[in-house]
């Protein structure tokens, strides 16, 4: 049980995230180390995502967790200015121009940096369904929504680690896909649309080895509408 005082903490952190979150992006910025990257804002509340994802969580994860991948990869490129000025997605999708001395760092970090935001964009309180292009071609692809569900539920929880579990475009076909720690689809030249993060950080305060669960309760909180908006302008180049 929450002392009083606890309880009035945790409702103050809230509320200082929400604020930062939906009126001024700077403040997050104001965080990150001077360099190529910064941390991107939250696009709602720290706790819009409850009861699926707890907003203990999510400050721990976001502001914590992506704050590091942000830092690490500043921190390593500072010496490299013109991979630096590269937009960080761009900079994973081709690894092999990136000097090895700092390869695998680049490749934890940056990666995470590129996925996290991707993950922050892909979930909205109560997100419904596919509809439209998207559901169709999921349907065509995969045999029904609740195939497609059980495909992608599948390859998070049977992931053995950390990492992710994608819906991805390659080429013109969908797919789902595993990557180990984080690693992202942009490096194997696919187009990553949706992605679960099962590093334990993503669930472990409100799940604990419950991944299976946590996964269950990802579903309800996917923003269709932006997934639906990337795979569009994805599939036409």
């Amino acid at each position: 049980m929450l002392t009083r005082r606890e309880a009035l903490q945790r409702t103050l952190q809230v509320s200082v995230l929400a604020a930062a979150a939906t009126q001024a992006p700077s403040l997050w910025a104001q965080a990150a180390p001077a360099g190529p990257y910064t941390l991107p804002p939250l696009p709602y509340p720290a706790d819009a995502l409850e009861p699926h994802i707890d907003a203990q969580t999510m400050q721990i994860h976001h502001g914590r967790h992506h704050q590091a991948y942000v830092n690490n990869a500043n921190k390593a490129l500072a010496d490299y200015p013109q991979l630096a000025a590269k937009p960080v997605d761009e900079l994973i999708r081709d690894l092999n121009a990136v000097p090895e001395a700092i390869r695998r760092t680049i490749q934890n970090n940056a990666g995470g940096h590129s996925n996290h935001s991707l993950f922050w964009l892909s979930l909205k309180k109560d997100g419904g369904l596919p509809k439209g292009e998207l559901a169709r071609a999921l349907d065509a692809r995969f045999g029904s929504y609740d195939k497609f569900k059980e495909a992608l539920a599948t390859a998070a929880t049977t992931l053995f680690g950390s990492g992710w579990a994608w819906l991805s475009l390659d080429g013109k076909e969908l797919r789902i896909e595993q990557t180990p720690n984080q690693d992202s689809p942009l490096m194997q030249g696919r187009i990553p649309l949706l992605g679960i993060d099962v590093w334990e950080h993503a669930y472990y305060l409100k799940y604990q080895n419950r991944r299976a669960d946590y996964v269950n309760a990802f579903f309800n909180i996917i923003n269709w509408d932006f997934v639906t908006e990337r795979y569009l302008k994805a599939l036409r180049g």
